[in-house]
């Protein structure tokens, strides 16, 4: 069992989130911020590859076990965009208002709202250079204009299936049952025996 994992992320909301999803399992939780490293570019063409590329990144910078995520924002009417591009969409400043006021834009008057979150995690082991890597998403549809003060990124637009309130209305605990990066780490639980 892991006694010491590197959480292979500069943002605080996942962080928090990670951490969160931990804390039943005593494991000492680091964060790539604990280290200062660099973030390094995320050339995949999936979240799963994006998440593999951080996890051995930072697994191997430290020599500790590190688990990446790499989520997204995919909204049906376009063509499943901003997809991995999530974070690139909120630009250089992470300006997630901005990004939601692009998506409601291109989205026009189409009524087609569905969208999903996706969530790829990967486990990395830098001793054997193994992973295990799977992805977890929530469906649902997209409200504008944006609502809530809880969560991050797109939080304020999207509605799971099943709920009335956005994930930046609902408390953290709730969001953290049924996010895509809590089905994520159900299934990554299964894969690693946890």
């Amino acid at each position: 069992m892991l006694k010491k994992l590197l959480v292979a992320s500069g943002n605080n909301g996942k962080i928090r989130e990670i951490t969160e999803l931990l804390k039943p399992f005593a494991i000492e939780i680091l964060s790539a911020k604990d280290f200062n490293l660099a973030e390094p570019e995320e050339t995949g063409s999936s979240f799963i590859e994006n998440a593999e590329i951080k996890a051995k990144y930072y697994g191997d910078a430290t020599g500790i076990p590190a688990l990446a995520d790499d989520s997204g924002l995919c909204v049906a009417a376009l063509g499943g965009n901003p997809g991995v591009y999530s974070a690139r969409w909120a630009g250089e400043a992470k300006d997630f208002n901005l990004a939601m006021q692009k998506i409601e834009s291109e989205i026009g008057d189409n009524s087609d709202k569905s969208a999903y979150f996706a969530c790829a995690l990967s486990l990395y082991w830098p001793g054997d250079g193994h992973f295990k890597s799977v992805e977890g998403r929530v469906e649902g549809n997209l409200t504008f204009p944006p609502k809530g003060g809880h969560g991050f990124g797109y939080d304020p637009i999207f509605i799971a299936n099943g709920y009335d309130k956005t994930f930046a209305e609902i408390p953290a605990e709730e969001k953290h049952m049924i996010s895509h990066r809590a089905d994520a780490f159900r299934k990554l639980l299964q894969v690693v025996g946890g």
